[in-house]
């Protein structure tokens, strides 16, 4: 799975989604260029000792679009493709996030330019307590709480939570989320995105009278998103058709096995290597453009264009993946009456359930899998009802109705606090 060759600004990308929305609010032009903006960004730069005894600097940025509505919050991203344009993009749909579920946060990302998996753990340890130091002044859990996101986990966070305290002298476990249980972290948090997602689309195709069984799906992006959609909705009874990562796709039009599947990845081998009866090798591009009932992108931004989009033949996106799709996709996709469950909407179960960490942390008193499950389902089926409703009432888009409410409280936010000084 490559990323396609047209090169797309996704700073300028994300930005276009809340201009459209704001057009249909007539948002106050002054609100609109403070949104287009971000609140402050930090460069930083990493020097660590690899385990030859070389010195290696790596570039690392924080950056908060908005602490309008309470601290940042937003993942901290290890990937060589990390740079300053697609950090200010996730924070600014982070902003969008938090405001559309109406929790009491803002938006902010982070992120080092560097292959994880080519350091030891010795080496990504040392990468991550100094990165943690240098941002260390705008982070915390009254300005800004990081989260995993691509390349980082658990582990990582667990890194940041102590890097963190000992600089402070007592424990902070709500300086981040996504930690492992045993230090402060919620259970439910692993497979949150992926089970917020399956939350949504099972909402919606009730609203649609679709029978979510009876459907197909092709997910692009086998990753921790990917996989727990595909787990949970091969559960429910639908075909998992087609499946993809960075090696390439597979495709087996009676169904692949999807435990095994999962298998195959997690031993460290691609889903090209998986061995399917009827099984077959495609390309990613192949992959977009197959004939299904839902598509998954859960890969990276940008991956749904105007080069592409005609070739969609799902009736469903569901958007695993942040910003997967350009607005001249979604006009394409409009067109042809494809319904796109937005990213801001579809993939925010990690947000809630990081936003429940949070709070698990600050009052020091633990929720059990089964409330966390019950809470997130209720913040997002209110928050998709909200965005189904205005889509019926107003004729527009999931997506521009998901922007319209958030853009809405973003701008009250903005109303109410007005400029210091």
């Amino acid at each position: 799975m490559k990323n396609n060759k047209v090169k797309i600004n996704p700073w300028k990308s994300a930005k276009k989604k809340l201009k459209i929305a704001a057009r249909e609010l007539r948002m106050d032009p002054n609100t609109l260029n403070y949104l287009n903006k971000v609140e402050r960004i930090l460069s930083v730069s990493i020097p660590i000792l690899m385990d030859d005894g070389t010195l290696e600097i790596f570039e690392g940025f924080r950056c908060h679009h908005s602490t309008l509505r309470g601290p940042a919050k937003g993942g901290v991203r290890y990937s060589p493709n990390v740079n300053i344009d697609e950090i200010k993009a996730l924070a600014f749909l982070m902003t969008c996030k938090t405001a559309l579920l109406n929790l009491p946060l803002g938006g902010s990302k982070g992120g080092i330019r560097v292959d994880p998996k080519q350091l030891s753990k010795k080496e990504l340890e040392r990468l991550t307590r100094r990165y943690t130091a240098e941002i260390i002044n705008v982070i915390g859990p009254d300005l800004d709480i990081p989260a995993p996101d691509m390349g980082t986990d658990e582990q990582i966070m667990a890194w940041i939570f102590d890097t963190y305290s000992m600089q402070k002298g007592h424990p902070v476990p709500g300086v981040c989320t996504g930690k492992p249980p045993e230090i402060g972290g919620s259970v439910g948090r692993t497979g949150a995105v992926g089970t917020g997602m399956f939350y949504v689309l099972e909402e919606f195709c009730r609203r649609k009278n679709l029978d979510i069984r009876s459907m197909s799906v092709a997910i692009q992006g086998f990753g921790k998103v990917g996989k727990e959609i595909a787990k949970k909705l091969y559960d429910s009874g639908c075909k998992i058709v087609a499946v993809s990562d960075t090696k390439g796709a597979i495709l087996d039009q009676e169904g692949l096995n999807i435990d095994d599947v999962i298998g195959c990845k997690n031993s460290g081998n691609p889903v090209i290597e998986f061995e399917s009866r009827n099984g077959e090798q495609i390309t990613n591009k192949d992959l977009l453009a197959m004939k299904c009932d839902i598509l998954c992108p859960c890969a990276t931004e940008n991956q749904l264009y105007s080069g592409n989009a005609d070739d969609v033949k799902a009736q469903i996106i569901l958007e695993g993946a942040n910003s997967p799709s350009t607005s001249k996709a979604d006009k394409i996709f409009e067109e042809k009456e494809i319904w796109v469950i937005p990213d801001i909407l579809a993939n925010s179960g990690g947000v809630c359930i990081s936003y429940f960490e949070y709070v698990q942390d600050i009052q020091s008193y633990s929720w059990d899998l089964e409330r966390i499950n019950r809470e997130m389902r209720t913040v997002l089926l209110k928050a998709f009802e909200e965005v189904y409703n205005l889509s019926l009432e107003r004729r527009i888009s999931l997506r521009t109705a998901a922007y319209m409410i958030a853009g809405n409280r973003l701008a009250k936010a903005h109303e109410w606090r007005d400029l210091f000084p």
